[in-house]
């Protein structure tokens, strides 16, 4: 019984497994002739213009983060050794000294002032970029699945002419390309994030003004 109930289901995976196959090799062989000059390849200038402009966004933010990140790394070691430049004022200033009774507060001042900033700069701007650049791996997949579309597209409607052209026409095949070719029309609008809109600077402007209060 369990053979039975397996049969279908393996069955079923192996005509997946073999239509991926044979898609591959279609677009494989697709490519290839587009490259000899035999196929026309279809263009499609705002999809290369917003591709272009993923790469550039891509690696100004990772550019971009890995500053913000070396930067917080270099506010904490300064916050660090400012506790330690005040333990050793209070370490040294004697008990004689004009406004020795004030000098705890204002440790404990700029103690508060140096824990806010870093809350800050962690909330506004490394979590920020940590959204910001995470995004990519996602937008990535879906420019290469619009690509491998557009491959299919021209495929099909290669194998459609062909058809069509054919002194002996076949009815039944023509309108199984014809199927393929209306299922692989481009019809995914191109992800709006990649658009020249979606800019960085407005999210990231802001959140550096608090920098100004340890001044």
């Amino acid at each position: 019984m369990a053979e039975n109930k397996m049969g279908p289901n393996i069955g079923a995976g192996a005509g997946g497994f073999a239509k991926l196959v044979q898609k591959s090799l279609n677009r494989a062989q697709e490519k290839v002739m587009q490259k000899l000059g035999k196929n026309m390849e279809t263009k499609d200038e705002q999809f290369e213009q917003y591709s272009q402009n993923l790469l550039k966004q891509q690696n100004d933010g990772g550019r971009l983060f890995k500053d913000v990140k070396a930067y917080f790394s270099a506010v904490k070691v300064m916050h660090e050794t400012s506790k330690r430049l005040s333990q050793t004022l209070r370490d040294v200033y004697e008990p004689d000294w004009q406004g020795g009774e004030d000098l705890s507060v204002i440790m404990e001042s700029e103690d508060l002032l140096w824990n806010d900033y870093e809350e800050k700069l962690t909330d506004q701007i490394v979590r920020t970029m940590e959204n910001y650049t995470g995004q990519f791996h996602e937008v990535k997949e879906r420019v290469a699945k619009r690509g491998r579309k557009l491959v299919d597209y021209d495929s099909s409607r290669h194998h459609l002419e062909t058809l069509q052209n054919a002194k002996k026409k076949d009815d039944a095949k023509i309108t199984k390309v014809w199927r393929d070719y209306c299922c692989s029309s481009i019809t995914e609008h191109f992800p709006s994030c990649l658009k020249p809109d979606w800019m960085l600077r407005d999210r990231l402007s802001k959140h550096f003004q608090p920098e100004g209060r340890l001044l």
